[in-house]
C-alpha cells in the first residue's frame, strides 16, 4: 500500500513535466504544416473515403452507413497502434535525457500516449462530419464515450509500458510489431461484420481480442445507439487494468538496467 501511494505521488509530482512533454510532442508532429492540427480530422476521412471506395462492395454490402461503421471502428484501432508505437520508442528516443538527470522513466511513455489520446479525440470531429453528411443519427449514448475512451487509454499505457522496456533489450521489436498490428487489424471486426466469420475464430475474437471489446463498445455508443453489454463492458475494462497492471510491472521490473543498453 505504500508503495503504491509513493507511485501516485511520484507521478503527480513530475505532472507539469508530463503536460510540457505532451505539448512538445503535439507542436513537434505538426510543425511546418500548413494546415497544422486540422490533420487529426483530415487524416483519418481521407483514409477512411479511401477504405470505403475499396471495401465498400466487398465487404460492406449489408452494412448500413457502412463508412460510419468503417470509422467508429478505425478511430479505435489508430489509437492502438500510433500511442503503443510511439510508446515503443519514448525510452530510445529519449535516452539522452535519462542519461543526465533523473526523472520517472515512465513519464516519457505515458506523455506520449496521452498526446496521442488528444488527437483521438479531435479526430471525433471527423466522425461528426461523416455522420452529418450521411445521414447518421446522433444517440445520446454518444455521452457515455469517454468511457471506451478512459477503458483503451488505460490498455495502451500497460502495452506501451511493456513495449517500451522490451525496445530497449531487442530493438526488432520495432519491426515486428508492425506486422503484429496488420495482422490486429484483419484480426478486429474494423472492416468487416464479425457475423461474416466461422463460428469458431468469431468466438476466439470476442474471447481473446482486446480491441474488439472496444471497437464493439463503441460502435454500441455510436453506430447502434445502445449501451453496451455487460460482457463487453466488463471485459474491456478487465482487459486495461490487467494490462496496465502487467506494463506497469514489466516496466518498473527492468527500468534501473536500461542504463546499459540505452
Amino acid at each position: 500500500m505504500e508503495l503504491l501511494k509513493y507511485r501516485i505521488n511520484t507521478f503527480f509530482q513530475y505532472k507539469d513535466l508530463m503536460i510540457e512533454l505532451v505539448k512538445r510532442d503535439l507542436k513537434l508532429k505538426y510543425r511546418r504544416s500548413f494546415l497544422g492540427y486540422a490533420w487529426s480530422i483530415l487524416q483519418p476521412l481521407l483514409l477512411m473515403i479511401v477504405l470505403t471506395v475499396v471495401f465498400s462492395n466487398i465487404l460492406g454490402k449489408e452494412i448500413e452507413n457502412y463508412p460510419v461503421y468503417l470509422l467508429s471502428g478505425r478511430l479505435m484501432y489508430d489509437f492502438l497502434k500510433t500511442s503503443t508505437t510511439h510508446a515503443m520508442k519514448s525510452v530510445t528516443k529519449n535516452s539522452a535525457l535519462l542519461q543526465k538527470v533523473y526523472v520517472p522513466k515512465y513519464i516519457f511513455t505515458v506523455a506520449g500516449i496521452t498526446g496521442c489520446m488528444i488527437e483521438m479525440v479531435f479526430s471525433f470531429g471527423a466522425l461528426f462530419l461523416v455522420m452529418l453528411f450521411t445521414g447518421a443519427r446522433f444517440y445520446l449514448t454518444l455521452l457515455l464515450t469517454p468511457l471506451v475512451v478512459i477503458q483503451i487509454y488505460l490498455f495502451c499505457c500497460g502495452l506501451g509500458l511493456f513495449l517500451a522496456q522490451f525496445n530497449v533489450f531487442f530493438r526488432d521489436v520495432e519491426h515486428i510489431y508492425g506486422a503484429v498490428m496488420t495482422a490486429w487489424l484483419y484480426l478486429t471486426p474494423i472492416l468487416y461484420d464479425i457475423s461474416r466469420l466461422p463460428d469458431t475464430l468469431a468466438f476466439l475474437i470476442k474471447a481473446f481480442n482486446p480491441l474488439y471489446y472496444y471497437v464493439a463498445q463503441f460502435r454500441d455508443l455510436v453506430y447502434y445507439g445502445n449501451i453496451p453489454g455487460p460482457r463487453v463492458f466488463w471485459g474491456g475494462w478487465i482487459m486495461a487494468i490487467l494490462m496496465l497492471i502487467f506494463g506497469t510491472w514489466t516496466f518498473q521490473r527492468s527500468k534501473d538496467r536500461f542504463v546499459l543498453y540505452i
